[in-house]
């Protein structure tokens, strides 16, 4: 059994005891029941998760995941691949608002190339897991091959266990890859059965004529991969990215580890697509931080 497997496997549901004695806990303590809604619910359904009636979330990161896209060579973005190079040399300078907001809550922020187009210098924060320099162009045919897909997932994995070394309570999930609004649009439209159009928005901000293009190469994508909505890892292959294989390994991992994920936008959202497409369980440890601007990103969320 490889690691993918053992991970999947070990992934089981929320601990519906624990579960229950949070709630009774909750309605015991000094104030309305259900008097802080949402955050309530989201209080047991942690306990559920962590398996522990009062959990401490202390030991906090954020795996922020970076890769490039063969994609972007249809004119599917406003910016050039290499800002993806110059913004990782942000993240690792300290310089990026994810940074800013880690350091207010406490989290170690862990930056990955999953496959950046072009060899970045080495440094002491930056985890180097790269798959290969970029995807293929997924207009042209698939992205990537089924076996680099399970080394971005199982890369993934491998970041998890690291830091589970460190100790870690809860982790958040982020990406950075120009033009993977383009592959994530693809992943939603496979997997939810949507139209294109539904699911595709303007990314760093394209205009009208940009956006009716993208669609269309995402629409031709899919027709030329014809990926297998029932098969999370072939819809990975065919139309995703290194850097959104990366992020499903980490969920999986988290899972298995019973640890909450904290889902960003609408990249972390196919991700978690895929994620819930090859382990089903894994679906009751996210936790969406927001809803994005793009379009396909609510959907994400409600069909998840």
């Amino acid at each position: 059994m490889g690691p993918l497997e053992k991970a999947i496997r070990e992934i089981s549901p929320l601990n519906e005891k624990v579960m229950r004695a949070a709630r009774e806990r909750q309605d015991s303590l000094t104030k309305p029941r259900g008097s802080l809604g949402r955050l309530e619910e989201l209080s047991i359904r942690v306990a559920g998760m962590r398996g522990e009636l009062v959990p401490r979330l202390r030991r906090k990161a954020i795996v922020v995941m970076a890769a490039d896209h063969g994609v972007v060579a249809e004119g599917v973005s406003l910016y050039p691949q290499e800002v993806t190079a110059q913004m990782v040399q942000n993240f690792l300078c300290g310089g990026a608002g994810i940074n800013v907001l880690a350091c207010l809550v406490g989290a170690r922020v862990v930056v990955v190339d999953m496959g950046v187009a072009g060899e970045l210098e080495p440094h002491s924060a930056l985890v180097s897991k790269k798959v290969a320099l970029g995807t293929r162009n997924m207009m042209r045919g698939p992205a990537m091959s089924r076996a680099e897909a399970i080394n971005a997932i199982e890369a993934g994995l491998e970041i998890v266990a690291q830091e589970f070394e460190k100790g870690l309570d809860i982790i958040g999930t982020g990406d950075m890859g120009i033009g993977n609004t383009t592959p994530s649009s693809a992943i939603t439209a496979a997997t939810t059965g949507e139209l294109v159009a539904w699911v595709t928005g303007r990314g760093t901000g394209i205009g009208d004529k940009q956006l009716t293009h993208k669609v269309r190469v995402i629409e031709e994508a899919l027709k030329v991969n014809q990926p297998n909505p029932r098969d999370g890892l072939d819809v990975l292959a065919k139309v995703g990215g290194f850097e959104i294989g990366g992020l499903v390994g980490v969920m999986i991992g988290a899972a298995a580890h019973h640890i909450p994920i904290v889902i960003d936008g609408f990249i972390s959202g196919a991700a978690a697509l895929i994620a819930t497409r090859m382990a089903p369980n894994l679906g009751d440890f996210l936790i969406a931080a927001h809803v994005s601007t793009e379009r396909g990103h609510r959907l994400a969320l409600k069909h998840l």
